[in-house]
């Protein structure tokens, strides 16, 4: 079973045509039976002589597919309302909608892999410069890592991971689309957990209510990101207080951004680890969670509701949404994504 965010269909957009620019559409004719273009003045001159006879208007000649063309502005791909919240039977997620116009995080989540009830497959995903590569990744990421494990021997899943992720940003740039995402993910695989990663979303797992990254963001200002990216003949520099790529973009890796491709890799960094008892709960978040909230706070707030309550997944939920609202009341403006999977299911 798999679950994203759905995405309505593409609005309808009407057509203007304006007569006072280049792209207008007009009448030569004197005819007063002719189009009327509103506020134009009209003139009409009656026939000279009665044998007079009117010219036709000019046959306006409109070639057929290239040379007349109306961009319509793309659809955004939107859930229908600000905010998404799902209650599964291993996991939560609450999605809110910050600042922009637009929603650009999307999550996917997958139980029940091949009939088998301890397999799963998660993630969320941050989407910038719109919500394209986001929503590309939330539709077949997973689809692409699986392929990549199950053709791959088991001690392999790393790197099975690995192409999983590189493929599927070789599709996405094949699709010809602009904007990038940040991804993290969690593949739960015969009592492993592999946790990946690319940008800035991050992995907070409870250890017995200690909190542990199992990823490290990806931004510009890591050593060994921004040595990278000047090998490769790229530069980081502070702009607007946060330091950014090329002057742009303030992750250092992620799927798409294809004018920055020679710098923001694709290629996730993995962290692999036996599923034990003293785990209790892996939390998913896009950065506008941990901008403003630590990982330790984040894992106090949560372990309680999900851990040795009665109504675990309705509090698992709950939880989800107490960790957003601090973010926001902490002055968070942007998307904000947060999964809590509960890692007992799956002992």
């Amino acid at each position: 079973m798999s679950c994203s965010v759905a995405v309505p269909s593409s609005p309808v957009f009407p057509l203007f045509f304006n007569n006072n620019n280049n792209n207008s559409i007009s009448s030569s004719t004197s005819d007063p039976l002719a189009i009327c273009i509103p506020n134009a003045t009209p003139s009409y001159s009656p026939p000279s002589s009665p044998l007079q006879k009117r010219k036709r208007p000019t046959k306006l000649h409109i070639p057929v597919g290239h040379s007349l063309t109306f961009e319509v502005p793309p659809a955004p791909l939107l859930p229908t309302t600000d905010t998404v919240e799902v209650d599964g039977n291993e996991f939560s997620v609450y999605c809110k909608r910050g600042r922009r116009q637009h929603m650009e995080d999307r999550y996917s989540a997958a139980v029940d892999l091949h009939g088998k009830p301890k397999q799963a497959f998660f993630g969320i995903f941050d989407g910038h410069g719109g919500t394209k590569a986001s929503e590309y990744a939330a539709h077949n990421l997973e689809k692409n890592v699986l392929d990549e494990v199950i053709r791959r021997d088991e001690s392999d899943i790393e790197e099975a991971v690995k192409h999983g992720y590189l493929n599927t940003d070789s599709d996405f740039l094949k699709e010809d689309l602009l904007g990038g995402s940040c991804c993290v993910t969690a593949l739960i695989r015969n009592g492993n957990l592999v946790v990946s990663n690319v940008g800035d979303c991050r992995a907070v797992i409870s250890s017995g209510g200690v909190a542990e990254a199992l990823t490290s963001d990806h931004k510009p200002s890591r050593e060994d990101e921004r040595d990278r990216i000047e090998t490769q003949g790229g530069y980081v520099d502070m702009c607007r207080g946060v330091w950014r790529i090329q002057g742009s973009l303030a992750v250092s890796r992620g799927i798409g951004d294809r004018h920055l491709k020679q710098w923001v890799i694709a290629e996730p960094e993995t962290r692999l680890l036996s599923i034990q008892p003293q785990h209790d709960l892996l939390i998913l978040a896009s950065d506008g969670l941990w901008e403003k909230v630590s990982n330790q706070e984040a894992v106090d707030i949560a372990r309680p509701l999900c851990v040795g309550n009665d109504n675990r997944q309705q509090q698992s939920l709950v939880a989800c949404k107490t960790l957003v609202d601090l973010s926001v009341s902490r002055g968070s403006v942007d998307d904000i994504s947060v999964m809590i999977i509960q890692l007992q299911n799956y002992i």
